[in-house]
């Protein structure tokens, strides 16, 4: 094999932190972990050079090496030297290593010259966390005003969660454990799920208030009176002030969306009056109409 681009096979540029590269080698090698990919011999492949790339990659000193001479290695003298003391030194610095199935005539030649046959260095016992899942949970606003079970089905198995009262659009819980297995005895990965809210007919909501636009005919509109109308919550019986006029706003209180996991809180209520004039008149309506206006 012939040099390759160990940044490549990472996903990476050359300005990678080293986190960046610790994250990376670890989220492709669970992806393509012999234990997870049985028989699959292109993943076997893959796993073998993203453990070169890792093993050159994760050591400061081999990253130099590797950033200073790349394919024109070879041609190096001070790379003899930089060799020859690190021989002296016994190899130097270990770098975490997922073994697998494979042996070391398959790694490339410019890992052979500048590190040696290192692959007996196994490591197949070591354990890590399975792969992370996200998700999304479509709701409507309704259905998350009131605290409710829901069952979601992962990998084939039915899990059961409680979803308090008050979550909002975009908010993220973790279910522990309930993703991708781990690998040798390792923890299961996490289970990420974005909640999706609807948008809602009615009522718009802003933080734990809500919003809605209540239709009120003239003659309550002029006389006052009440009004009942349907909310989230149930019923809500409304005065009306005489000579309330159109697009006047109320509030009522504690009569909004409940606040997430504090029980009994709830926002508040913003109505805005829309008053509508009366249509299909009567001669007579529209003679009392006549006198109101000539008063």
């Amino acid at each position: 094999m012939a040099f390759i681009d160990y940044y490549k096979i990472l996903g990476l540029n050359k300005n990678a932190s080293p986190e960046d590269i610790k994250k990376a080698y670890r989220k492709l090698a669970r992806k393509y972990h012999p234990d997870l990919n049985p028989n699959d011999k292109e993943a076997n492949k893959k796993f073998q050079q993203i453990n070169e790339a890792n093993e050159v990659l994760s050591d400061p000193e081999n990253r130099k090496k590797y950033d200073q001479y790349g394919e024109n290695w070879q041609h190096a003298e001070q790379f003899e030297k930089a060799q020859q003391e690190r021989s002296a030194r016994g190899g130097g610095p270990q770098t975490e290593f997922y073994g697998g199935d494979f042996d070391g005539e398959e790694f490339s030649d410019f890992f052979q010259s500048m590190f040696g046959n290192r692959t007996n260095r196994r490591s197949s016992n070591v354990k890590f966390k399975g792969e992370d899942y996200n998700a999304e949970l479509h709701l409507t606003l309704a259905e998350v005003y009131h605290t409710r079970q829901q069952t979601l089905t992962v990998n084939g198995k039915n899990i059961r969660i409680t979803i308090p009262a008050g979550v909002e659009n975009g908010q993220v819980i973790k279910l522990k454990g309930h993703a991708g297995p781990g690998v040798n005895g390792g923890p299961n990965g996490d289970l990420y799920i974005t909640f999706v809210i609807a948008d809602d007919p009615k009522f718009k909501r802003q933080g734990n208030d809500l919003y809605t636009t209540i239709d009120l005919n003239l003659y309550t509109a002029v006389l006052g009176g009440e009004l009942t109308i349907d909310t989230l919550g149930g019923k809500l019986k409304l005065k009306i002030n005489p000579e309330t006029q159109n697009g006047t706003k109320t509030r009522v209180k504690g009569k909004g969306f409940p606040v997430y996991k504090k029980e009994a809180e709830f926002g508040d209520l913003y109505i805005t009056y829309s008053v509508k004039l009366p249509q299909n008149l009567t001669e007579k309506q529209k003679e009392l109409f006549r006198e109101l206006s000539r008063s």
